[in-house]
């Protein structure tokens, strides 16, 4: 299978498992943050928050290097899942240690804490489920993963309709979600047995020292990551109280669910661009600026249409009891967009081996987004950590741009100006659109129809060239393969 026929496999699989899993993801947000109110469900959101930063120690990297060393040379899947999963022990033993001291050391309340030790177990499961995902990854077997996800977040929906049913309390739905990860860890132990490597506990530290080294700035790059994602969850629950963060996050797993785009092209992209590395460095380049244009071809439209939207949006999603949430959300929809638009090159710089480089830039960000929430929060509460988030994903995306094009991997300017103008061309006749007929009809048809008019008018002005709409049939199975 040629390389863009293989991508548009594992990018269509993977793209659909995770908008099957991130409706039901959706669903399962909605019925909570109803069920519980802005209180409670804020109280959940910094748990969420807390554990998902604890988290990321909890893998250190390890699952990246072993995806981009596993996609280079097969042989190697046992001896990293092996040795994977005996550090991982060691780690996720002191991560959790760790976070039981901080959560004391913040003096949460006691019914807070109970939910953040609930969720927190679920470190331990997901640690050993990335594991096992990686080496499905550096396979390009996105189905199995794909299939995981769905798994996991069916079992979630069913676990708050549940709750909902009994009248259960917060604390059976925060013991929920360890649960649910202890089952999909089951699920990849038995896929990994049947399809690929039977797990053999090992630790070879003259195996292990060099992984760990060439992981950690990929540890460092996701920590960094959650930690701009959801630092501003955290000091909101700690500056301002739980009313706050609930409104503050229904916005944020809005833009969770946004994300799930640029995620299925990380997933499906990467183990093939590690390989270009050392193969053809020119399709690598090509596949970068072909991702760069498509997703600011997606997310554009998404940042304008979401901004004007952002008010009915979460008036259907949340309800009335959640309305100050849309302040939030249309500051917050520009991250994504952000998002979209750095996701090609922080992949690029991933496959070439410099990780290093994109955690410094990752890095700074988080850092200054810490700085920008003790700045903002005490004076503009919620609506100063959307700005923050934004603002720290903004630095990522010049980073990112800038970095590649020094170390030789460059998109000529043209080639990036285009893209963005054509999209913004074809966004602003949609938003006209949308000015016109926003409280006059339904907003699933007025966003159909958005989306009709901005597709529509980018045929017209040629945002799409023949090669675009040859690689669109391969992803739709009109063609077989294009070259890359």
């Amino acid at each position: 299978m040629r390389t863009t026929q293989r991508i548009a496999k594992n990018s269509s699989v993977y793209l659909l498992a995770q908008v099957i899993s991130y409706i039901l993801s959706f669903f399962f947000f909605m019925y909570t943050a109803r069920y519980l109110g802005a209180k409670s469900f804020g109280i959940l959101s910094f748990a969420l928050a807390l554990t998902a930063i604890f988290g990321a120690f909890g893998d250190l990297g390890l699952r990246q290097i072993a995806t981009r060393e596993v996609a280079r040379n097969k042989s190697l899947a046992k001896k990293y899942l092996g040795n994977i999963i005996g550090v991982k022990i060691i780690l996720v033993t002191i991560v959790l240690g760790i976070l039981v001291l901080v959560i004391n050391l913040l003096g949460c309340p006691e019914k807070t804490k109970a939910v953040v030790y609930l969720i927190s177990l679920s470190i331990i499961f997901n640690a050993f489920l990335q594991a096992f995902y990686g080496i499905f990854q550096a396979h390009e077997r996105m189905e199995f993963e794909s299939a995981g996800n769905i798994l996991r977040s069916s079992l979630l929906l069913v676990c708050v309709l549940f709750v909902i049913r009994n009248n259960s309390s917060i604390l059976i739905l925060a013991f929920s979600y360890s649960l649910v990860s202890a089952v999909t860890l089951g699920y990849a132990f038995i896929i990994s047995l049947w399809k690929f490597e039977k797990p053999k506990i090992e630790i070879d530290w003259s195996f292990c020292k060099p992984t760990l080294k060439g992981a950690l700035p990929f540890g460092l790059t996701a920590i960094f990551g959650m930690t701009y994602h959801w630092i501003g969850t955290v000091m909101l629950s700690t500056m301002k109280g739980d009313v706050v963060v609930g409104w503050y996050s229904a916005a944020y797993r809005i833009i969770l669910v946004l994300l799930l785009i640029p995620s299925a092209f990380d997933m499906a992209v990467y183990p093939v661009m590690s390989r270009l590395y050392v193969s053809s460095r020119n399709s690598l380049e090509l596949m970068c600026e072909k991702g760069f244009k498509y997703l600011t071809f997606i997310g554009i439209p998404i940042g304008i249409g979401g901004m004007l939207l952002a008010d009915r949006i979460i008036l259907l999603v949340f309800g009335s009891e959640y309305s100050n949430s849309a302040i939030a959300l249309k500051i917050l929809i520009w991250s994504a967009v952000l998002i979209f638009i750095g996701t090609p090159f922080s992949d690029m710089l991933n496959s070439i081996n410099k990780q290093v480089v994109l955690a410094k830039i990752v890095g700074v960000s988080a850092v200054s987004n810490v700085f920008l929430n003790l700045l903002l929060i005490p004076k503009y509460s919620y609506v100063g950590a959307s700005i923050a988030t934004v603002v720290s994903v903004f630095l990522i995306l010049i980073g990112v741009i800038i970095t590649t094009s020094r170390i030789g991997y460059r998109i000529p300017i043209p080639r990036i100006i285009n893209p963005i103008l054509k999209a913004m061309a074809s966004s602003l006749i949609m938003g006209l659109f949308i000015i016109g007929f926003k409280n006059i009809i339904n907003l699933v048809l007025l966003i159909t129809l958005a989306g009709i008019i901005y597709f529509s008018t980018m045929y017209l002005i040629k945002g799409f060239d023949k090669a675009d709409l040859a690689i669109i049939k391969v992803f739709f199975g009109k063609e077989q393969d294009v070259s890359i």
